[in-house]
């Protein structure tokens, strides 16, 4: 069980819930923060004070006074007109992500809403309840809007959930279940949708990702690495201190323990003097994509565990602030969707060095009878193709705004679509990363002296699901089966026993 306190959750928590099943709590010591925000909303509101999103409209319209009868149906009507999403409905494990956070957002204590409501979610939540929420519609900015209107819309039994395989409305899955949908009360829809959740959540997926890629990739160079006979001189341990960047460090001494006693490495340091960057530059560039992505698992953190609500409450005093405003996980979704495209292109450089017999002294393309066998020669355009794909989405979206709500907001962080883009680059890298483990594998079948026993290990494993090539044959099955292999954890822990990185 997870238990949430506004505080204390971690990415890890959200994947534990989004990915392995963990069910989902509040935390006894948050109950009271939650009830006292709750009667200090009520208490402000019978004083007859305008509040911003309670008594008054929305956005532009936040001067038009709403009668003291119709605080309720304004929250019912502020779900149903801000569910104007569109696109592909975001994965189910995805939308788990987003709502644990929004609930531990609520959970802090500023947003004066009930324990009911945020029970509700992780009732959805724990029960695989899960809103159909479309991609895109959000701008980043007085919250994720539209994506998070669409969670809102489930629990008040209009929208259309997951449950079962099926895709039904939440009504009638409340029926089945006997339990009734929610009811909104004074603010909570508000501040149910005005908040940072959507790109937090898609990031907080993304982040680990990007940590288990670096990891894996390591596993793939270790086997292009010695393919391409390399020196491992550039990693010599005084030499990588002397710049003593924490990625960097850590990233060297990864691959020292791999190439330890690799008698092909042992003859590249006596006849080579350096490498291509691709080779000798890995510490450097891949220690500082590590570097970023830890960066941003720092400025994540942070932001799941604070309140993005507007308004926001602390005892008798109300306060529109702009922490809704999503510029710092926009700007870190796209630091790492531009960290995660340079790595990408790291590795398709050493494939096209592979593939090169003037470079690699390996056959052309990596096959025997090449001529008549193409080899391994479209692999690499399949690499350079998924570059070109990344190079173009990496375009930082928070470069961009586009006012909304007739100028009242009129400056927004486009973060949504930042963090968007970043799962389809960290696909690409995925596929770009097994291409090497393929390629890598195959260029050691024609060398005579023997790696170390760490890449031999690697090479091992990848031989149980791809016989070498020794004809043309189609390459996409290698391909997906090495990618399946990469998403499960007992093969990122034996990448971790060969490096020691994690």
């Amino acid at each position: 069980m997870i238990y949430i306190d506004g505080n204390s959750l971690s990415i890890e928590d959200v994947i534990a819930v989004a990915d392995n099943g963990e069910k989902a709590g509040i935390a006894d010591s948050a109950m009271e923060q939650i009830r006292k925000s709750k009667r200090s909303l009520m208490k402000i509101l019978e004083s007859g004070k305008p509040v911003y999103g309670v008594n008054t409209g929305f956005g532009s319209l936040l001067n038009v006074n709403v009668e003291k009868n119709n605080t309720v149906q304004l929250q019912i009507n502020l779900i149903r007109s801000h569910s104007a999403g569109t696109g592909e409905p975001l994965d189910e494990r995805t939308v788990k992500s987003i709502m644990l956070i929004r609930a531990n957002t609520l959970v802090k204590g500023y947003s004066g809403v009930s324990e009911e409501l945020i029970n509700f979610i992780l009732f959805m939540i724990n029960e695989s309840i899960i809103p159909v929420v479309p991609r895109y519609g959000s701008v980043g900015a007085s919250g994720d809007l539209a994506p998070l209107a669409h969670i809102g819309l489930a629990i008040m039994g209009e929208g259309d959930v997951f449950y079962n395989g099926k895709r039904m409305n939440s009504g009638e899955v409340f029926r089945q279940l006997g339990k009734k949908p929610y009811s909104y009360g004074e603010k909570e829809g508000v501040a149910l949708i005005n908040g940072t959740s959507v790109i937090c959540g898609i990031l907080a997926l993304e982040v680990k990702k990007s940590e288990r890629l670096i990891g894996e990739a390591l596993g793939s160079f270790a086997l292009a690495f010695e393919g391409l006979s390399g020196t491992d001189r550039a990693f010599t341990e005084w030499a990588l201190a002397s710049r003593p960047h924490e990625g960097q460090q850590l990233v060297g001494r990864a691959l020292r323990k791999l190439f330890r006693g690799s008698a092909i490495v042992e003859n590249a340091r006596k006849v080579k003097v350096q490498d291509a960057y691709s080779l000798r530059c890995t510490p450097q560039v891949y220690g500082a994509v590590w570097d970023t992505v830890e960066y941003v698992r720092k400025v994540l953190t942070t932001e799941i565990n604070s309140a993005t609500d507007n308004p926001l409450l602390m005892d008798d005093e109300y306060i529109s602030t702009g922490n809704f405003h999503g510029e710092p996980v926009a700007m870190a979704s796209d630091f790492l969707a531009i960290a995660m495209t340079d790595f990408g292109n790291m590795v398709e450089r050493r494939l096209a060095r592979i593939v090169d017999t003037n470079l690699s002294g390996l056959p052309p393309f990596l096959v025997r009878d090449y001529g008549l066998n193409s080899g391994y020669m479209i692999l690499q355009y399949t690499a350079a193709a998924l570059c070109n794909v990344n190079k173009t989405l990496a375009h930082p979206n928070s470069a961009d705004t586009i006012p909304t709500s007739a100028n009242q907001e009129d400056h927004v962080s486009m973060g949504t679509n930042a963090a968007l883009k970043l799962v389809e680059i960290n696909r690409n890298v995925e596929t770009i990363v097994a291409i090497e483990y393929l390629l890598g594998a195959q260029a050691l079948e024609f060398r005579k002296l023997e790696p170390s026993k760490a890449t031999m290990d690697i090479y091992s494993k990848i031989r149980e699901i791809v016989k070498p090539l020794d004809h043309d044959r189609p390459s996409t099955e290698d391909i997906n089966a090495i990618c399946s292999i990469m998403e499960a954890e007992s093969f990122r822990n034996f990448i971790i026993e060969k490096t020691g990185f994690h």
